[in-house]
């Protein structure tokens, strides 16, 4: 890697990086952006009214900031914990930390940034948890 400034406009955005249903990534930074392997950096939708697949970012810790909608993570043993998040907050995933994110919005959807280090590993669970109701 040089030490060259390298710019990643909105257009330039890549569909080429580990998705998860009901969460489409856009990679800003990572390997097929920029060709760095040690950060990955996006932007990321939860559709209108839906909930991600279940899955775990690996050996990756990941961080997040919510830019606008409300979601919802579930997380823990049964994904019977969760946190709500809305504009403006931030949230840290510890690495294997299996979760599920929730729109919480029915007619627009949730936008966040996501960063994380060192790819952005994916790891889509076959489970199909028991969440509870919207």
């Amino acid at each position: 890697m040089s030490d060259e400034l390298i710019a990643v406009h909105s257009e330039d955005r890549s569909e080429d990086t580990a998705q998860t249903d009901g969460l489409p990534r856009l990679a800003g930074i990572g390997p097929n952006a920029t060709g760095t392997d040690d950060l990955w950096m996006g932007r990321v939708t939860g559709e209108p009214g839906e909930d991600s697949a279940p899955h775990h970012h690996g050996e990756a810790e990941t961080g997040g900031y919510i830019l606008s909608g409300n979601t919802r993570i579930f997380y823990g043993e049964n994904y019977d914990e969760c946190v709500d998040l809305e504009p403006g907050d931030f949230v840290y995933v510890p690495p294997f930390t299996p979760h599920v994110e929730r729109n919480l919005n029915e007619d627009q959807p949730v936008e966040f940034v996501t960063v994380r280090t060192p790819a952005n590993i994916t790891e889509n669970l076959t489970v199909d948890p028991d969440l509870p109701p919207r």
